[in-house]
């Protein structure tokens, strides 16, 4: 297999087409190697448009969705940046290399020390991944950034509240067979202005449970 020709042909085939025109991330997208952070035996999948296993059950996101995320949030040097599910470690190398620092969140003890490897070995030192549950704990510290690694059947109110004023929030909401990618952007103290990006579906985030469907 061709590694360099099956980059190219992610990158002109799958990304670009499906609205991801930025430079300096489709820059970035050659830059940093995706077959790096899975094992292997998925080494030749990495560049296929495909959610691919991982440890727990859990899935990596998609090339093409990855690649809207760090275009979408438009990460800047000295900016910080929280990822909610760590991955492969791939989406927070990504970021690492726009922003000034990133803190991974990740409930899955193998998953967490899955992605510390594939971060250390590829040379990314800007990033932390922690263990445990970002969508309940609670940050002393506010992000410019975050990003939801995984869907989510509702948005909890807190974590938007966790970002700077001008901080951007990315997050897949809804229920399969259509979920919606969303831009949440911090106007002012109360206000959050939010676009809706595309629609898509993905796994839920392995730590995220269900919504409630009680009713009185």
């Amino acid at each position: 297999m061709n590694i360099e020709q099956a980059r190219f042909n992610m990158i002109e085939q799958q990304i670009r087409p499906w609205n991801v025109g930025d430079q300096e991330v489709l820059a970035l997208l050659a830059l940093v190697k995706r077959e790096n952070f899975f094992p292997e035996n998925q080494k030749s999948l990495a560049f296929f448009d495909t959610e691919l296993p991982l440890p727990g059950g859990a899935h990596a996101l998609s090339p093409k969705i990855e690649a809207h995320i760090v275009q979408a949030v438009a990460a800047k040097k000295q900016e910080t940046v929280l990822v909610i599910g760590a991955g492969s470690g791939y989406l927070a190398a990504l970021l690492a290399h726009q922003a000034r620092h990133v803190t991974v969140m990740e409930a899955n003890p193998e998953i967490k020390a899955m992605a510390e490897t594939h971060l250390r070995e590829n040379h990314v030192t800007n990033v932390d991944v922690q263990w445990g549950d970002a969508l309940t704990a609670k940050h002393i510290n506010a992000f410019d950034v975050i990003v939801v690694n995984g869907s989510l059947e509702v948005l909890p109110d807190e974590l938007q509240k966790q970002l700077t004023n001008g901080g951007r929030l990315f997050v897949i909401v809804g229920k399969a067979p259509v979920m919606e990618a969303q831009l949440i952007t911090r106007e002012s103290e109360l206000f959050f202005n939010t676009i809706n990006l595309f629609e898509t579906s993905v796994q839920r985030l392995s730590q995220a449970a269900p919504a409630s469907t009680f009713t009185f």
